[in-house]
């Protein structure tokens, strides 16, 4: 049976419902977007008229027009050791070879079809039950490259009676609950961010401001920072405004910092109150989701972000980043750094384009916000 990989219109939803109805019954944890098009990212045809950036996805038909698999594409530009190349990050594949031998080899079939397309690919994630998938790519001799998450708990007792990933067995729960109830949770945090870092109460001279828009001064930070770094994606004004719009997914707060009445950078974070999220359970959960500045301003945008999170009242902050002195500076202000928590996982031209890769790590800027988009908060 021939299988064809055609562009996901809004004529295929009912296809695409009936294969989430299968993957759901065979129960394989996955399934693909209910709707063709994102609400938040242009579609493809945006490319057409220019725009920098935008999602597509794609789907697997068989002769029946069934639907047996799918993946999307979000293409950006990226400042790649002085130049501009376009980089595109990929989501799923998923296939029915979950749940049958016939479409066993879908996946990779797949996989081939979105180099085929865009050769400068990668991954951002990989974690939990994508871990067959990781084992794939390194098959395929693509670069894997391991980051840390940054955490910072702001209220111990929720955090410990309500943390679901923590809470996963009786066991757990019962050392959790002790530790809540007695305060010896609360007391062990607080010690384990001063012996991590300082906290900073104020900065001198720093000042925040959230921003309406990414406005002229995008751009002019954006030109002073990118020669700073030796690969990250496009972060001019044009190209913010399209991930954090005005309204809807994702909530994002811009802030501007300055020192002295002069921009040093700015952070996107989130202040989302969690229900029965599988890690989070119902936390309220702060996210440094993305930031831009000098490498030696890390520290005061960070501290800037964090001030304004937990001012609002987070119970926890967390970040994923790539780039050592974005990770030091969250060392700096408490955060505890959990190391190998996300990967990259960059194609073989990707790989070629970054050469040499244990110098371009050094200088690899990447958030919660590259990929597609600021998951996990």
């Amino acid at each position: 049976m021939a299988i064809n990989i055609v562009p996901y219109t809004a004529d295929r939803e009912p296809a695409v419902a009936a294969f989430n109805q299968r993957m759901l019954e065979g129960q394989t944890g996955w399934g693909w977007y209910e709707w063709a098009e994102d609400d938040w990212m242009p579609p493809l045809d945006a490319a057409k008229k220019g725009a920098k950036i935008w999602r597509e996805h794609h789907v697997a038909l068989d002769d029946e027009e069934f639907v047996r698999g799918a993946y999307a594409l979000k293409p950006q530009p990226w400042y790649i050791r002085g130049e501009i190349k376009t980089v595109t990050d990929w989501q799923g594949p998923v296939s029915e070879g979950l749940l049958s031998r016939k479409y066993a080899t879908l996946g990779l079939r797949l996989i081939r079809d979105m180099l085929k397309k865009y050769p400068l690919l990668y991954s951002w994630g990989h974690g939990g039950n994508e871990g067959p998938m990781l084992q794939l790519l390194v098959t395929l001799k693509w670069l894997v490259h391991e980051t840390p998450f940054c955490l910072k708990v702001q209220r111990p007792f929720r955090f410990l009676r309500r943390n679901r990933y923590l809470r996963n067995s009786t066991r757990n729960r019962i050392a959790l609950d002790a530790l809540a109830w007695s305060g010896a949770g609360w007391l062990g945090f607080k010690v384990l961010h001063f012996a991590l870092g300082l906290r900073k109460s104020s900065a001198p001279g720093i000042e925040t401001e959230v921003a309406s828009d990414f406005g002229d001064w995008t751009d002019a930070l954006w030109e002073r920072c990118a020669p700073a770094y030796l690969a990250l994606g496009l972060r001019d004004a044009e190209t913010m405004n399209r991930l954090v719009p005005e309204s809807g997914w994702p909530r994002g707060i811009r802030l501007r910092v300055r020192r002295n009445g002069q921009d040093i950078g700015w952070a996107v974070v989130l202040d989302n109150q969690l229900e029965n999220d599988p890690r989070f359970g119902d936390l309220r959960v702060g996210c440094v989701a993305d930031c831009l500045a000098m490498p030696e301003d890390t520290e005061a945008v960070i501290g800037a972000a964090t001030r304004f999170l937990e001012a609002r009242g987070v119970d926890m902050i967390g970040s994923n980043q790539s780039h050592p002195a974005w990770v030091e500076g969250f060392r700096k202000l408490g955060y505890l750094i959990l190391e190998n928590r996300r990967c990259f996982a960059a194609s073989p031209a990707l790989q070629e384009a970054m050469a040499p890769f244990d110098e371009t790590k050094a200088g690899l800027h990447m958030t919660n916000m590259d990929g597609h988009g600021p998951h996990g908060f």
